[in-house]
């Protein structure tokens, strides 16, 4: 990267800022130089974040903007705090999602994974990953992620698949990990089990079928109500409710089961609901969890009438055998009503279970998996969040973690794939024999309860989610202990969204708390304090991003912007900045594109306060103690004259030099706390005031005429010091925020040597010594004095060329000396002439006036403006606006209007109201002041 950077290019900056190029050239410069490696060091102390790791299949979303943006402001604000900041950076390897791709990449040759067999289509995985795996990678680091590069991990690499046959092992010799035939959440699509969590429900418009079941030896039959009719090919018994007294008698009976002519005996179970349907209802025990718990219970049996794909099987009567499951729907209710045993059809709504991979509609499905028992880890996990040793902001999601804790299930974590970490269980081949046992590689004993000495292993692989639990500490090597490990964990931070914290953020918690107690501290004193062995101290969830509709972001919907192409159009540092600034704590994001001009117009402005205060620089270094006229400077290749004090300069002081260096601290200490408490848009909120509004709209304005005007040298170059000083104090606060713009600025305001960089300087502490509370109120009242003139001066049409007069009625003589003390300040940016201010201070004829901290202020207009042409500009506008105000009076009067308009319609009509009851009082006093 650039060494000793030309005087050429240090100066030579546009007019504009151009982000595209200092984005290209400081992302490489920021890891060329390794500045944001950290490393074990005790003399610092540790912060540490580890990125939620993107899926391989991925590509950045605003949403990946949004969560990414927020930990690097964190992260870099910690670096430059002092402490040993590491962002450690990974991706997921995706089961379910990568070995899909790659599957649709094999039909497109005509071949499936089965064609190739196991270890082929692994390799071919792998060659995908390798291509194309990486792109979210590459794409973080346009948005400018300050993470630890060298740290990068991956779910699947080698250390990371260690950890998890690891802690797969642990567990099962345990009896927390243990296989069993229960039902689970299918994808008859992507051919798997899914955890309960995976599986996303919505209301469903549904039917609801009442369906006759002959008694057997009688001539009467029972009427059974069913939301899925296709399931009763599996039916294994009828349930009453033991109260049920409608029902007692036929408990112990059997009915048949229609079509197929199955004996269902009848029994009584405290699950069924009396008002549900007929208050009878049909148990298909392989195809209904609830189903499965009664037959569990009364020792019935437990038919599957469905294959992987969810078509009927060979359990079924021949006619429906190899039917989809929906087909099949159709063709039995046909099959019912031909034979009279449909009774009536009722429109339903129910909860349907869809994939959230797919958006298959799942199938309740008995089958052979792995489990693991959740609520013995629960109990910790749950305590340390309640008790705030773990903090979540905001604080209303620790309700939602305690509700899904409490009633927490046994987490399935077998996945019917290729892809992912093959479980470490390994069967006895002999067919007679059920021996098994836990291992990373395959055992070389003979078998404990045979003798044989062949093998094989378990054919499913874990969750995706087993892997990214242990992400906290396998990313530094668990379960090998280390320096490092010891050193960076427990992590500070977790920043993630709200919708997985049952998928990771409760599970990392509890896998955290199940090993990590064993690790030593850095000092290789035990980990006796639970805050030592939680994964981090702290879960920031991030907002939803919406359209400006409210709608949740989709491709389906079209409303979701593509990042790279705003971070081409606007600058990373913009949709950053832009993207932060409207995303409160606990409120979703309303965002659309052009919202980015936030973010871009305030790097533009701050690049135009960088340009004038080294243009000054130059020419002040040109022309020592002679006037300068800013428009006209021409930048010189000439050697910069000094680099920027270490402390601000205490000459030549001033109330707005006293005023900014206060403002300052405050920004300081607003700042800090914003972010310590994770008020992130708070605190772009609080950079953004202080540097376009205190900084560049009122101190770089006010010390223009001290710059410009002639006089003595020295007292120009204590300004303009001063001003470079807090200029560059401002790009240290806003650095975490846009990195680039700083970075860029920051070289060029003085000699920077090759593998200095902003991102690692101190950041600003707050000093008392620069703190006046007094010069804070003052510059209020001049701010205030200046803001009335220039509202008067446009709300009166005074052309901006006419300088004014102003005269200041005081009421309190202090008021008169800070007037005098302030005249300069009046004069230049209200474009006033005379200034006078006095007791008792009348007001002149045709004369405007405002009211400032109690004091009157008059700017007499005649002279200024045609007081006959204004009246009568005046009185047409009172007339236009009377006009609108009483359409919007009528229409809120309008009671239907009121009752049938959308709120948000009736609250903008309401708003209007008030504003232009506003804006027609002040034109009735601008019409007075001009008859006086």
């Amino acid at each position: 990267m650039r060494k000793n950077t030309t005087d050429t290019q240090r100066i030579s900056l546009p007019k504009t800022y151009p982000p595209r190029e200092a984005e290209e050239r400081w992302q490489v410069y920021w890891e060329q130089h390794g500045l944001f490696h950290a490393r074990a060091n005790p003399a610092k102390k540790p912060y540490t974040i580890v990125i939620p790791p993107p899926n391989i299949t991925g590509i950045l979303t605003m949403g990946h903007v949004l969560n990414n943006t927020i930990q690097d402001i964190l992260i870099r604000w910690k670096r430059m705090q002092g402490y040993e900041a590491c962002w450690i950076p990974g991706t997921d390897h995706a089961g379910i999602a990568t070995q899909n791709v790659v599957e649709k990449m094999l039909l497109k040759e005509g071949k499936t994974r089965h064609d190739l067999g196991r270890e082929q289509f692994l390799e071919r995985v792998w060659q995908w990953k390798e291509e194309y795996g990486s792109t979210i990678i590459k794409q973080l680091r346009k948005l400018g992620c300050s993470c630890d590069w060298e740290r990068e991990r991956f779910t699947m690499d080698e250390g990371l698949s260690n950890a998890v046959q690891e802690i797969f092992i642990r567990l099962y010799n345990k009896g927390l990990i243990y296989r069993g035939n229960y039902i689970v959440n299918w994808c008859p699509k992507d051919h798997t089990a899914i955890s309960d969590d995976e599986v996303e429900h919505s209301e469903t418009k549904g039917h609801l079928w009442f369906v006759r079941y002959p008694l057997e030896n009688s001539d009467r039959s029972v009427v059974v109500a069913t939301t899925r009719p296709e399931t009763m090919l599996g039916d294994t018994a009828l349930a009453v409710n033991p109260k049920d007294k409608r029902y007692t008698h036929l408990v112990g009976t059997n009915a048949i089961l229609p079509i197929v002519g199955r004996k269902l005996p009848i029994v009584a179970d405290e699950y069924v609901d009396p008002q549900f349907g007929t208050g009878i209802v049909k148990v298909t025990p392989a195809h209904d969890p609830n189903d499965f718990q009664i037959a569990q219970r009364h020792g019935l049996g437990k038919l599957i009438v469905m294959d992987t794909s969810a078509r009927m099987n060979e359990n079924v009567p021949n006619r429906y055998q190899g039917l989809d499951r929906f087909v099949c729907r159709k063709q039995l209710l046909k099959d019912l009503e031909d034979g009279k045993l449909l009774v009536k059809v009722e429109d339903h709504l129910y909860s349907a279970g869809r994939c959230y991979r797919c958006d298959t509609i799942i199938e309740p499905y008995l089958s052979d998996q792995w489990f693991v028992k959740m609520k013995p880890l629960a109990e910790r996990a749950l305590q340390v969040v309640l008790d705030g040793t773990i903090k979540y902001y905001p604080e209303h999601w620790v309700k939602t973690y305690e509700h899904w804790m409490t009633n927490i299930r046994d987490w399935c974590i077998s996945r019917q794939l290729w892809w992912g970490h093959r479980i470490p269980v390994w069967y006895c081949t002999r067919e007679d024999c059920d021996y098994m046992v836990a291992s990373k590689t395959e055992p070389t004993n003979q078998c404990l309860k045979c003798g044989s000495s062949q093998y094989r292993q378990d054919d499913d692989v874990l969750d995706t989610w087993f892997s990214s639990w242990l992400w906290p500490f396998s990313t530094l090597n668990w379960p090998n202990d280390n320096a490092e490990l010891r050193y960076f964990y427990p992590t500070r931070t977790l920043v993630t969204g709200p919708d997985i914290i049952f998928f990771w953020v409760a599970r990392m918690i509890m896998s955290g708390l199940e090993v990590m107690g064993e690790i030593p501290l850095p000092d290789g004193q035990p980990r006796t304090e639970v805050k030592d062995i939680v994964p981090y101290h702290s879960v920031y969830f991030t907002s939803i991003i919406r359209d400006t509709k409210g709608r949740r972001m989709s491709k389906s919907l079209g409303n979701s912007p593509d990042p790279l192409d705003v971070i081409r159009e606007y600058g990373a540092d913009a949709l950053r900045f832009s993207i932060v600034y409207l995303a409160p704590l606990g409120q979703d994001v309303l965002y659309s594109n052009e919202q980015c001009e936030i973010g871009r117009n305030f790097a533009n402005k701050i690049w135009n306060a960088g340009r004038f205060l080294l243009l000054n620089r130059w020419q002040l270094a040109e022309t020592p103690g002679e006037t300068v006229s800013p428009p006209k400077v021409r930048l010189r290749r000439t050697p910069l004259p000094q680099t920027i004090q270490s402390q601000p300069s205490t000459d030549f002081l001033d109330l707005a030099d006293r005023w900014v260096l206060s403002r300052l601290q405050a920004t300081i200490t607003s700042l800090d706390s914003a972010l310590e408490y994770f008020r992130i848009n708070e605190a772009t909120r609080i950079v953004y005031d202080f540097i376009w509004h205190d900084y560049c709209d009122w101190y770089v304005e006010i010390i223009k005429e001290r710059l410009y005007e002639s006089g003595d040298a020295t007292s120009k170059e204590a300004v303009l010091n001063r001003a470079f000083w807090i200029f560059e104090q401002a790009l240290l606060l806003l650095h975490p925020f846009m990195p680039f713009l700083t970075e860029e600025l920051w070289q060029n305001l003085g000699d920077r040597k090759d593998g200095e960089s902003i991102s690692v300087q101190p950041w600003p502490t707050y000093d008392a010594r620069w703190v006046d509370e007094r010069a804070t109120d003052e510059m209020a009242f001049v701010k205030d004095l200046i803001g009335a003139v220039r509202n008067i001066r446009s709300e009166m049409n005074v052309p901006p060329p006419k300088e004014c007069d102003v005269y200041l009625n005081c009421h309190d003589k202090k008021y008169i000396d800070l007037f005098n003390d302030s005249k300069a300040y009046l004069q230049r940016l209200a474009h006033v002439q005379k200034a006078e201010a006095g007791l008792n201070v009348k007001k002149p004829l045709h004369a405007a006036s405002a009211v400032v901290a109690g004091q009157e202020v008059y700017i007499p207009l005649e002279g200024l403006i045609d007081l006959a042409v204004e009246r009568k500009r005046l009185g047409k506008e009172t007339s236009r606006v009377e006009g609108i105000l009483e359409g919007i009076r009528k229409k809120l009067a309008n009671r239907e209007f009121v009752r049938k308009a959308p709120k948000e319609v009736v609250e903008s009509e309401r708003v209007k109201e008030t504003s232009f009851r506003t804006t027609l009082e002040k034109l009735k006093l601008n019409y007075q002041a001009l008859l006086e």
